[in-house]
């Protein structure tokens, strides 16, 4: 039931959330796939390390540019639209790079799994908000990092299961074909189901008052919120839209009278930026690698990894529980300090490491220490801004320029993951402590640009948000 007693289809509301979450499946999948290729990536295009990264770096390039430029054509061509062209970009990527033969060819299909990336993380959180009830909207959007979680999973799964049963990743597999091409090939069985999924489902009905398809959009939100309700929400929909009402644009994200940047987009971009200045990407990216550095084994390291996913997927199914109940800015500031908190933890770890045959290695105890107060950092963030950050910037931002918004703070996000990502290896090799140091101030620092910042959307309908 909604506020107002009427009855709400959840049977339909829940189908189309299952359908939207798919594309943070393959956000997830799409990001993790690389992983357990890049042996075979450098055998096919002799490639050096630069060469790798660049080869495995190309997506964050393509997920900056996808997000931007999803953001702004969900206001032209609608929600759905766009995602169903995200969904061949997918398929398109996973044969495209599964059959290369060079690094460039590679490269070129991987900008275009990023495009696909980039358009799935903006455009199916901001869907979710659109049709469903402001008093679920937080539980069934948070859904969207779960299943980028599992998609991360579901990758390392299939290219275990592969390089196992071939013998290993560069091993001849189906068709005499290298076991790594088939871990790209893998990917196009959920991205058909995304795109035929996708053609089931309807058009944001926010998006259709927008372009003047009222009795479209009347007939869809009849059967979201229940027989008779469409005209009210269409009636409130066009009330929230610019007075002079005109096509969504980029200046709309300037305040009209001081043509300063509004204080709802300075929000959004915090929320986009520092989820990835905390260091997150880091776990996924570079996990096994640094838990090897500071003296664990490979298998126990793989071990910690596939603990980490699996706090990871708990945590997020407690923000669930909860984020309609307290609500997203209590969750942001648990973790911000959470955060702060166990990465200082981790940086002293790291600093009381010493050098054994050229490798760090921590005592016993501190090892202990730096296992636990990793995982609760991996805790700390899937409770709050894992999931959180993705409900906030499909929800909080007013219809008019909602796309326009999504396109910045998205853009801004991906540019922040790549830059983070980039830079930690580097970073690592002068100063772990330094590095961790940065994560751990930069958590700090979010929780009172939250404090300052971030209003609370919980309960709120996407008509009543303000800029």
């Amino acid at each position: 039931m909604s506020a107002d007693g009427a009855k709400v289809n959840i049977a339909f509301i829940a189908a189309i959330v299952a359908v939207a979450t798919i594309g943070g499946f393959m956000f997830g999948y799409d990001s993790g796939v690389i992983n357990g290729t890049q042996e075979g990536l450098e055998k096919a295009f002799s490639l050096s390390k630069l060469g790798t990264g660049l080869n495995v770096g190309a997506i964050l390039i393509g997920c900056a540019v996808g997000a931007f430029a999803a953001g702004r054509l969900a206001d032209v061509w609608g929600r759905r639209t766009v995602m169903i062209i995200a969904s061949l970009l997918f398929l398109v990527s996973a044969l495209g790079t599964g059959a290369s033969h060079t690094s460039l060819v590679f490269i070129a299909f991987r900008l275009l799994g990023g495009l696909g990336v980039g358009a799935a993380s903006v455009l199916c959180p901001v869907y979710i908000s659109e049709v469903t009830p402001a008093n679920i909207r937080g539980r069934l959007s948070s859904v969207q990092q779960i299943m980028i979680i599992t998609g991360l999973t579901g990758a390392f799964v299939a290219n275990y299961i592969l390089a196992h049963t071939a013998g290993s990743s560069t091993a001849p597999f189906w068709m005499g074909l290298p076991a790594w091409r088939w871990m790209f090939w893998m990917q196009t069985i959920p991205a058909a189901i995304f795109f035929f999924s996708l053609l089931s489902i309807p058009e944001s009905p926010r998006y259709l008052v927008a372009k003047g398809k009222d009795a479209e959009a009347e007939k869809i939100l009849s059967r979201l919120f229940g027989p008779g309700q469409g005209a009210g929400k269409v009636a409130e929909i066009r009330a929230s839209l610019a007075a002079d009402h005109h096509k969504p644009k980029l200046s709309d994200l300037l305040d009209p009278t001081t043509k300063k940047i509004r204080l709802i987009v300075w929000a959004g971009l915090v929320l986009a930026v520092f989820q990835q200045l905390v260091g997150i990407n880091i776990v996924f990216y570079y996990g096994s690698v640094l838990w090897q550095s500071v003296g664990f084994t490979e298998d126990d390291s793989l071990k910690i990894n596939i603990l980490s996913g699996a706090l990871s997927i708990l945590a997020c199914l407690a923000t669930i529980a909860v984020i309609d109940k307290i609500g997203r800015k209590p969750l942001l500031l648990i973790g911000s300090a959470g955060m702060a908190v166990t990465l200082g933890i981790l940086t002293w770890c790291f600093s009381t490491a010493t050098t054994v045959n050229g490798a760090l290695h921590l005592a016993d105890n501190t090892g202990v220490i730096a296992l636990f107060a990793a995982n609760a950092y991996v805790v700390f963030f899937n409770l709050s801004w894992g999931p959180v950050m993705w409900v906030m910037l499909g929800e909080m931002f007013p219809n008019q320029m909602r796309g326009s918004a999504l396109a910045v703070a998205g853009f801004a996000q991906w540019i922040a993951n790549f830059a983070i990502s980039v830079s930690f290896p580097s970073m690592a090799a002068k100063s772990l402590p330094m590095t961790y140091g940065f994560y751990a101030l930069s958590a700090l620092v979010s929780f009172f640009l939250v404090q300052k910042l971030v209003q609370e959307t919980r309960g709120k309908e996407l008509e009543a948000m303000e800029g």
